[in-house]
């Protein structure tokens, strides 16, 4: 019987994650009540503080559900060589539920933002994922994997951003296919 309930625990806490998700993207996290939140996800709106806590503590649940996709994606298995991550990346970007980061970002800048470690995190599991990517001598001399990886992340998080502001002015497959064209060879496509 524990079992039954634990497990019952854990999908009303998958299913608000995921609402508050698509909510938070599609309407804002400001514009965005626990009732919303309560009738997308078909559970009772004082499940929410049970689980959370608070409304930020929903969001940052959101945000490390996000982080933990990312890292996921990024994880080879064993003995094999991580995907490419620009591949990745510009896949995740096109999900509708990473319209929700172009606002959260400008929040987690703040310095005393609840939700900035996340963030902090996040890039740093990107940056890892394309360090992890770039063969030994692939770079020129004069660049580090860190400031690469640095360059790369902040590019496609300027494109993401670019593009969920102003969508008919950049067309996603074409960015792709310049940053691909501007990568040194030795990171042609794996």
């Amino acid at each position: 019987m524990a079992t039954r309930r634990i497990e019952r625990t854990q999908e009303s806490r998958r299913l608000l994650v995921a609402a508050a998700a698509e909510l938070f993207a599609e309407k804002g996290y400001r514009q965005t009540s626990f009732i919303d939140i309560a009738d997308r996800a078909g559970i009772s709106r004082g499940s929410i503080p049970w689980h959370f806590g608070n409304k930020l503590g929903l969001l940052e649940a959101v945000v490390d559900d996000q982080l933990q996709a990312v890292l996921t994606g990024f994880a080879p298995p064993d003995g094999e060589r991580p995907g490419d991550p620009l591949d990745q990346v510009m896949g995740f970007i096109r999900l509708p539920v990473t319209r929700l980061f172009i606002p959260l970002l400008a929040e987690a800048v703040e310095v005393d933002s609840p939700i900035r470690e996340h963030y902090a995190r996040l890039h740093a599991a990107l940056r890892q994922g394309v360090q992890a990517w770039i063969p030994a001598g692939a770079l020129p001399a004069e660049t580090t994997p860190e400031a690469f990886a640095v360059v790369l992340v902040g590019a496609v998080i300027g494109v993401h951003a670019q593009w969920r502001i102003a969508p008919e002015a950049v067309d996603l497959d074409t960015v792709y296919a310049t940053i691909r064209a501007l990568l040194p060879a030795s990171l042609g496509k794996t």
